[in-house]
């Protein structure tokens, strides 16, 4: 890791630069649902056409709930399964399941639990939603492609490991597995949206 450091620009910003993504949570979630498996110009488009709905800014759970469900994917090109993703984050939030303003209360594991019971919400969303929207220091995204092949080329390894092993090699990351996550990506010249 400290080659990968000294190899790539010395030390990073305090804060880790969020890349547009909203600083409120529930609209930061909402964009992730909505940009999810998409390219760069798709998921701003979209994410485009989805604040343009309601007035230039995130709609709130109330507003996702109200809205008529195929009017709105047609509205903002969702599929099916996305509206039904922000309708269970609304519903979540609504109901009191996920408790968005107490996240800074609870530990990484526990918020990673909270968010992946919400549909269309994995590991993967919840890690980078941990890294970039609540700033959390000690965040190594297992699932990430783009960390398992930094890796791979930063240790010479012969294939991109599997999250276990990424987890083993990110052992002595600790407690700053997010800087290291930063240096891996910042190694290829990407950082994930």
């Amino acid at each position: 890791m400290g080659r990968l450091i000294d190899d790539w620009g010395g030390p990073l910003p305090q804060r880790i630069d969020a890349r547009g993504r909203p600083d409120d949570p529930y609209a930061a979630l909402v964009r992730s649902i909505a940009g999810q498996q998409l390219s760069v110009a798709a998921a701003r488009a979209i994410w485009g056409r989805l604040t343009a709905r309601f007035g230039g800014r995130p709609p709130t759970p109330a507003e996702i709930l109200a809205d008529d469900p195929d009017e709105l994917r047609t509205a903002c090109g969702f599929s099916r399964a996305k509206v039904a993703s922000l309708r269970s984050l609304a519903e979540h939030v609504v109901a009191g399941e996920l408790e968005l303003d107490r996240l800074d209360e609870l530990d990484d594991d526990a918020i990673v639990r909270e968010l992946v019971a919400v549909r269309g919400i994995g590991e993967w969303t919840a890690h980078m939603f941990l890294v970039f929207t609540l700033q959390r220091p000690d965040v190594l995204p297992v699932g990430d492609l783009g960390v398992r092949n930094a890796a791979m080329r930063a240790y010479r390894l012969e294939a991109p490991p599997k999250p276990v092993a990424l987890a083993e090699l990110g052992e002595p990351w600790r407690p700053y597995r997010t800087r290291a996550s930063l240096y891996l990506w910042r190694s290829l010249g990407s950082q994930p949206l």
